[in-house]
This record gives C-alpha cells, structure tokens and sequence, in this order.
C-alpha cells in the first residue's frame, strides 16, 4: 500500500483545524485500496461506516451490520490507513463492540448514534468517540444535545442534517470538531463522503446526469465490456502480469 512519509494525525491536530478554521476532510471507505487512495488525497479521516451492508454488499437498508462484519472491515481498510485518523461505526452503539473495533480492528476512535451515557462509558474507557446526531428539529434542541454530547466525552460530532442555521450554531456551540455529511454543508468545520459517491461507483450510476467528481461505473462498464470482446474475438486480454 501506498504509505506517506509524515506523521499520523492526531485528535488535537483536528481541534486545532477547527480553531483556525481550516474544514477537515472525512472520507467512507470498505475497502483497503480506496481507503489508500482517500489518504493518498489528502484526507484526515478515513471512516468505516455501517452503511457498507446496503452500499456495498446491496443489503436492504433495514438489514444490520453484525459487529464482526464491521471488524473484518475495518482491519482491512486499517491496512490502507498510515497517516489519516481511523473511525469505525459501532453497531446499535454498543459499549463493548466499540472496545473490539478499538483493540481488534485498530480504530483510532469509534462513530456512533448514542445517548450521552453510552459515550460516557465508552470514554471512560479511554475510547475516542465520534458521535452522530441528527437536526431537523429547533436549533436550541441541537445545540443543547451537541453541548451534552461534548460533555459526555465525544471528541467530535457528526452532525446530519445540519443546515445553515443549526449547524452554524452548533459548530459555535461547542469546541469539538463538528462535521457532516448528508445534509451538510461549509458553515460545519468539515465534510465527510463517501467514497463510492464522490466517485460515482455503483451500477446505478452508469447512466447518471448528477454532478460528482467522476463516473467510475461508466469507465469500469466500458472496460469490462472490451474484455469481453477481447475474450470472445480470441484476442489476448489486457494487463496481464507474469
């Protein structure tokens, strides 16, 4: 894999990021090369998110991700991780599950959707923990959930569904780095995406007119469509090694 020659990143860098106003760069990867090409462009974070059951292995989104599935993702894309912080998703926020995925998998801190106790206990056990929350509701009730989240030992926030109004307030709020992914947007100190979208690397997006920063389904049917051809034709197939 491909290692860059400067240090880890570290939770305190990412504070810093946000006092100086610098946006931190979260990026969803499932597997070891994309997690090395995420990192190879510069992002601080490189996260396994649970959302590989239904974007990756084509799961119904009702369907969960068992705990040892998330831990044989998260090794591997630890595998591809040398400088970016490491977060994996915990499911259904278990306390024990995010000590396995922090000694098992080599996460560097864990992302999850819990109450303000459960991110007390998984920090009282030396656990950093990025915690998810949702907006969509008045901008008071987000800004005191935030605050309570920080308080409870949560080292950042994921914050969905944002807004312009709610997030601004909330990145205010607190001192810990608040970024976001659907539904965010520049006011937070930071974005995350996923891979697979920013590229555009699903089946559905062959035929795709949205905006993204490439259409990787597209070249990769057109490529698998000339080795086919190739192979049907008697030609010699490209790329061969050995």
């Amino acid at each position: 894999m491909y290692c860059l020659a400067v240090e880890r990143i570290t939770l305190p860098e990412l504070q810093e990021m946000k006092r100086q106003g610098r946006k931190i760069v979260a990026v969803v990867a499932w597997d070891v090369h994309m997690a090395a090409l995420a990192e190879r462009a510069g992002a601080d974070i490189v996260s396994v998110g649970d959302s590989v059951g239904a974007n990756l292995w084509g799961r119904s989104e009702e369907a969960p991700v068992s705990i040892d599935e998330m831990l044989l993702v998260c090794k591997a894309v630890r595998r591809g991780v040398k400088r970016a912080l490491l977060s994996c998703d915990v499911p259904s926020g278990v306390v024990e599950h995010a000590q396995r995925l922090v000694q098992e998998g080599g996460a560097d801190m864990v992302k999850a959707l819990a109450s303000p106790k459960t991110i007390n206990a998984m920090a009282d056990r030396g656990i950093a923990v990025f915690a998810e929350f949702h907006g969509q509701r008045p901008v008071e009730e987000v800004v005191a959930e935030a605050k309570a989240l920080e308080e409870a030992g949560a080292v950042m926030l994921d914050f969905r569904h944002s807004g312009p109004e709610a997030g601004a307030a909330v990145a205010k709020a607190v001192s810990i780095p608040v970024i976001g992914g659907l539904g965010g947007g520049p006011w937070l100190d930071g974005r995350v995406r996923m891979a697979h979208a920013a590229i555009g690397y699903a089946a559905s997006w062959v035929d795709s007119t949205a905006d993204s920063y490439a259409n990787v389904a597209k070249t990769t049917l057109n490529a698998l469509s000339e080795l086919v051809a190739d192979v049907r034709a008697g030609r010699q197939i490209r790329g061969q090694r050995g």
